[in-house]
């Protein structure tokens, strides 16, 4: 985090001067909007890691069920693996853990608060977030929610194992697990709203002179839509939670039915509550945040094909109404989640139709993005190499999904591992690809050096590949019937053809985990001992890079800035260079 350090005046060459806080207040409870998104970006990122190692033993089970696990299982306890066997319940907590943690503590955080925080204020000329206090008090709250999360695994009974979407009524009457879960959830969205308020209120306050809203960086666009997404949803699925831990530790009954019979015996509370209350206060949530899954990565994808076509977006315009229009609709699909809950048909019918519209403003983007590439100077760099990836793979995730939106082929693919596949095309080779390009773009505006283009490429195709093994033998499976959520996938004859598909999937996930070595090694070694680069090594167009140093000092930029163009001007006729900034006078261009 070297790179977003205080500056002095000498250092910067006409910024401010600001007095040296020490290293706790530099680096650790720091207000700065940039040490900030770094501090997200590396604890995210280690979320991941942990939510990735989750799943590399759920899938040893389901390809080798009942043999003990290699190297770690000797270390687990007995309550977990005895003799290295996973058990059924640490199958179900690991199953829960792993997509929560990928979720609310890996790709959200990452997608929003790591390159919102860094980017979003650079590239509308702001010096800071508009609260910068609240900005770390949100960082600090999002951390302990995620120690929280993980240290559910030392609770009596496990973390835990509802799944991660928390279904009642077993989530009410689910081990002590439960309820750290809950717990945490509610100090994660505390966090996210606090991050979303502030976005929304910089993006509004703090634009440079000049920067009219049709000027702003499609990035900035997709961020201020997923912050609204994140206000009017979030406090949703926290009412529920909240809810959900009165039922569990005050014997309330909102989630609870009357009569419930729970291992054979009833249940003591008198019940009277609805579980499908739960379903959906959390899938009014939910399907929005598939949107805040993506649209901070739809932002990161277009900013890195504008600069490596060197020619603007295409559709600019039509790209901006595409995201806002996916805002507004995500409010409106919620229950096709719930299309086996029992409601009545002229509902599904409502919710297939809204789950059909919102796909056209996303093949909109899609499409945007496509004749983006047409006549462009193409530039092979590694993030060029995952923002084109990741039009394929986004749009096999798309594409998939369809089905999931009509009742009759719904009923049949739901709670089939088609579903994971589909989502995991989204959220992993769409959400992760894209943030993985993001995170080549952006390091050497926030360190001042550069990672290593072979290792960038060779980390790409080998991801990509693993990911592609991992995740398209799961349609094949879940169109032959084979469901989710299971311990043994012996136990059903009909799986039977399919087994060794999950072979294939552990082996592309072994192989996966060892892609990811030369990006952690390149990462961390390139934070001290890459190469040192320029301010702009992109010649990008944008605030971030064309008017302040990288890494940026404290304060962002030497003096007020003046908008003078949009934000993709590039290969202008008539311009010295094929990159025309937006704070640049037309006369200093020509």
């Amino acid at each position: 985090m070297k790179g977003a350090a205080v500056h002095s005046q000498t250092q910067t060459g006409g910024h401010e001067a600001h007095p040296q806080l020490g290293f706790v207040r530099t680096y650790v409870f720091s207000t700065d909007h940039k040490v900030i998104g770094i501090q997200y970006m590396i604890t995210s990122m280690l979320f991941l890691l942990s939510g990735f190692f989750m799943m590399l033993m759920m899938r040893w089970q389901l390809a080798w069920p009942g043999q003990p696990i290699p190297i770690i299982g000797q270390f687990l306890p007995e309550t977990m693996a005895p003799g290295g066997v996973m058990l059924p319940e640490f199958y179900n907590q690991l199953g829960a853990m792993h997509g929560t943690i990928m979720v609310f503590l890996g790709i959200v955080p990452l997608g929003v608060a790591a390159f919102g925080n860094f980017v979003l204020p650079l590239q509308i000329g702001a010096k800071d977030m508009a609260f910068p206090f609240l900005n770390m008090l949100s960082y600090w709250i999002f951390l302990v929610g995620g120690i929280l999360m993980l240290s559910s695994f030392a609770m009596p009974g496990g973390a835990a194992q509802s799944g991660w979407t928390s279904y009642a009524p077993l989530a009410d009457l689910a081990p002590p697990g439960q309820t750290m879960w809950l717990i945490a959830m509610t100090f994660i969205i505390t966090s996210s709203l606090f991050g979303a308020i502030n976005f929304i209120v910089t993006t509004l306050n703090l634009r440079a002179r000049g920067m009219t809203w049709l000027r702003l960086p499609f990035f900035v666009w997709c961020q201020f839509v997923t912050a609204i997404l994140l206000v009017l949803a979030f406090p949703v699925l926290q009412g529920g939670a909240i809810l959900q831990l009165l039922d569990r530790v005050a014997k309330a009954n909102f989630f609870i039915p009357a009569n419930l019979i729970f291992g054979g015996a009833p249940v003591e509370q008198p019940g009277g509550g609805n579980p499908l209350l739960w379903q959906h206060l959390f899938w009014f949530l939910a399907h929005p945040e598939v949107y805040v899954l993506l649209l901070p990565e739809f932002g990161i994808v277009a900013e890195i094909l504008a600069n490596g076509t060197r020619k603007p977006l295409f559709g600019y315009f039509e790209l901006v109404v595409s995201v806002c229009a996916i805002g507004a609709l995500s409010f409106i699909v919620w229950a096709h989640h719930m299309f086996l809950s029992g409601m009545r048909t002229d509902v599904t019918k409502f919710f297939t139709v809204t789950t059909m519209i919102i796909s056209i403003p996303s093949v909109m983007v899609l499409t945007c993005f496509l004749l983006s590439l047409r006549g462009g100077s193409i530039h092979f760099t590694t993030p060029m190499l995952f923002a084109l990836a990741f039009i394929p793979m986004f749009g096999i995730g798309g594409l998939t999904g369809l089905p999931l939106g009509f009742t009759p082929t719904d009923i049949y693919l739901h709670d089939t591992l088609y579903v994971i596949g589909h989502f995991h095309y989204v959220v992993v080779t769409g959400s992760l690809i894209a943030l993985f390009g993001g995170l080549y773009y952006w390091f050497p505006k926030m360190f001042g050096r550069t990672m290593n283009e072979f290792w960038g490429k060779v980390h790409f195709w080998l991801t990509v590949t693993a990911m592609n093994g991992i995740f398209f033998p799961m349609m094949w499976q879940g169109m032959a019937g084979v469901l989710r959520r299971q311990y043994d996938p012996t136990a059903q004859i009909h799986n039977h053809p399919t087994l060794p598909l999950n072979k294939v999937m552990t082996i592309s996930a072994i192989c996966l985990a060892l892609a990811q070595i030369p990006f952690v090694l390149n990462f961390f070694i390139s934070i001290f001992k890459g190469k040192k680069t320029s301010a702009n090594p992109w010649n990008a167009t944008t605030l971030d890079w064309a008017a302040c140093p990288s890494p940026p000092p404290h304060g962002n930029f030497a003096g007020e800035l003046a908008i003078h163009r949009g934000p993709y001007e590039y290969s202008v006729p008539g311009h010295k260079t094929d990159w025309s900034p937006q704070h640049v006078p037309e006369k200093e261009l020509s």
